[in-house]
């Protein structure tokens, strides 16, 4: 089958790895269903496994890919949930200390066709696109998570979401102006502040500028270089939720601001099969369009896997079988 897939890790140089061409068909164990892919949306975590970060040599060649949405052999239109967790754990999926995702020990679902657990199989909305649904599962997930899980926000808060662009602080500032917040962000160019402003942002701000306010929370996917700007930014026991850290994994606690103010950083990885469900039912009935920044063929991977490592995203890179 027709698939795209990293050949071996290359941490130096990760498109080398990249390759469109063909891999054997998935067998489908019981319990699993093949699903047809329609679309596939690119996230950071391909790049990593291009680089060969949490996957082991000998798990190569891995076919890309954490996000998708298809069809089952019934014909039933499906969006894939990427978390796999171990045979009988029960809990918060995200909890499972044996959990994994597509790409790290299962291929991924930039291809032909995808095997995932009959549960990771997630009815799509009829008021979603396949290529809408297609980007929900890591980046939109993740940002639902932060946002109505973790953060503890009500409608009418201030959110400050660090970062303009990426797919998880479009999603944030989205999902954010639908449940009423007061959306803060900031963004490192004019055309990055632009974009937030057009997907519902308040009001927009240059990286590190001092801010009009407090704010309730702030959404971290950036780390290291947006860090002390984070802490400076909350009220008295506000919070920062952290998902990523892109710019570099060890900022500067600022612990006397923190145990001073009382604030708090909540740690938020991915969601949960049922979250994925709920956002689903609350994008299609918020008429909420996600922001997709550049839409391929499937066998012109090359050009979106470029355009994020370059860092010219603007929203979500997906392709389409």
């Amino acid at each position: 089958m027709f698939a795209v897939y990293a050949a071996e890790p290359n941490a130096d140089a990760p498109l080398d790895s990249l390759t469109v061409g063909e891999r054997p068909d998935p067998e489908v164990p019981a319990g699993w269903v093949q699903v047809k892919v329609t679309a596939a949306s690119l996230n950071m975590h391909d790049i990593w496994t291009l680089r060969g970060v949490g996957i082991k040599p000998e798990q190569f060649p891995m076919i890309l890919g954490c996000d998708g949405a298809g069809t089952l052999e019934d014909g039933t239109e499906v969006v894939i949930h990427s978390v796999i967790n171990a045979p009988g754990w029960q809990g918060d999926d995200t909890l499972d200390p044996k959990r994994t995702l597509l790409t790290e020990k299962y291929q991924g679902a930039m291809a032909d066709t995808v095997v995932i657990p009959a549960r990771n199989a997630v009815p799509k909305p009829a008021g979603l696109s396949t290529v809408q649904a297609a980007v929900m599962g890591t980046a939109w997930l993740t940002a639902y998570r932060m946002l109505f899980v973790k953060s503890g926000l009500r409608p009418g808060q201030t959110m400050l979401v660090q970062g303009a662009s990426g797919g998880v602080s479009t999603a944030l500032v989205q999902l954010g102006r639908a449940a009423g917040m007061t959306v803060w962000v900031t963004g490192r160019s004019d055309d990055k502040r632009a974009l937030a402003e057009k997907l519902g942002a308040h009001q927009t701000f240059a990286s590190g500028e001092r801010l009009p306010g407090k704010v309730d929370a702030v959404f971290e996917t950036v780390g290291d270089a947006t860090w002390s700007h984070s802490m400076r930014a909350l009220k008295p026991g506000g919070v920062i939720v952290v998902s990523g850290s892109t710019s570099g994994p060890n900022p500067g606690a600022d612990l006397q601001r923190l145990f001073f103010l009382q604030l708090r950083v909540v740690g938020s990885t991915m969601g949960t099969r049922d979250e994925l469900a709920d956002l689903l039912t609350f994008v299609a009935n918020a008429g909420i369009s996600p922001e997709i920044g550049l839409e391929l063929p499937m066998d012109k991977a090359e050009e979106g896997f470029r355009t994020m490592l370059e860092g010219q995203t603007a929203g979500k890179i997906v392709f389409t079988r």
